[in-house]
C-alpha cells in the first residue's frame, strides 16, 4: 500500500470541499462532496468475501449519528474484485476499470455494449495530452509528498538513533568517571595507610632511640 494513503484521502478530500468556498463566501453555500479512490492494491486486509472490496466513510460519531452528511469517501479495491460474468452497472464499471485501457476499441466484448460503456471508452480513447499531463503532474505531486514523508520518517529514525549512540556514550562516560572516582578512593586510602605505616615505623625508631639512651644510662 502506498504510503500514508489515508492522509492522501482526508487531505483531498478536505481540499476538494474547501475548494467550493471563495473569499467572503458563506458556510451555507458549501454542497456535499464525494471523493472516490480507485486502488490498485489493497487498502484493507480481507475479511468479509469476494466482495469486501467496496467501502464507503463518513463522518460519525461512536453510536453511529452523523456529524455532516457533506463527507462521502469512497474506496473501491480493484485487486479484490474478481468476475468474468458482469451481473450490474457496478460490475461492469468496476470492470471497465481493470480491463478498460486493454480493451479494442474496434471489438468490444459483450458486457461493453451498451450506450455508457461505449462512451465510456469513446471517452478513454480519446483523452487529451493536455489531460495526461495533468494527472502525470498530479501524481509527481503525490511522490514527491510520499517521498517527503518518507525522508522525514527516515530523518527520525536517524536522530533517534544518534540520541541513543550519545546516550549509551554519555553512560560510558559516567561508568568511566566511576572508575576513575573508585580508583582515586583506593589510591587515597592506599596513601592513608602508607602514611600510617610511615609514622608507626617513625615512632618505632624514636622508641629504640630512646631505649638505647635510657640503656647507656
Amino acid at each position: 500500500m502506498f504510503v500514508h494513503l489515508t492522509s492522501r484521502i482526508l487531505y483531498n478530500w478536505a481540499d476538494l470541499y474547501r475548494q467550493q468556498l471563495g473569499q467572503g463566501d458563506g458556510y451555507s453555500q458549501l454542497q456535499p462532496s464525494w471523493s472516490i479512490w480507485l486502488l490498485d492494491e489493497p487498502l484493507f486486509a480481507k475479511s468479509g468475501g469476494d466482495r469486501d472490496y467496496l467501502h464507503t466513510f463518513c463522518i460519525q460519531d461512536d453510536s453511529g449519528r452523523k456529524l455532516s452528511d457533506h463527507c462521502h469517501i469512497t474506496t473501491v479495491e480493484l485487486s479484490k474484485f474478481v468476475s468474468e460474468t458482469v451481473h450490474n452497472d457496478r460490475e461492469r464499471w468496476l470492470k471497465f476499470f481493470i480491463e478498460g485501457e486493454r480493451l479494442n476499441d474496434r471489438a468490444l466484448p459483450s458486457w461493453m455494449q451498451t450506450r455508457e460503456m461505449k462512451q465510456a471508452m469513446n471517452t478513454l480513447t480519446e483523452f487529451s495530452d493536455k489531460q495526461h499531463r495533468y494527472h502525470a503532474y498530479q501524481a509527481r505531486l503525490d511522490y514527491l509528498r510520499q517521498q517527503r514523508s518518507i525522508e522525514q520518517e527516515l530523518d527520525e529514525a536517524r536522530q533517534a538513533e544518534e540520541a541513543a549512540i550519545q546516550a549509551k556514550e554519555a553512560e560510558r562516560r559516567a561508568k568511566d568517571a566511576a572508575i576513575q572516582e573508585k580508583e582515586a578512593e583506593r589510591q587515597a586510602k592506599e596513601a592513608a595507610i602508607q602514611e600510617k605505616e610511615a609514622a608507626l615505623a617513625e615512632v618505632e625508631r624514636l622508641r629504640v632511640l630512646l631505649d638505647g639512651h635510657d640503656a647507656g644510662s
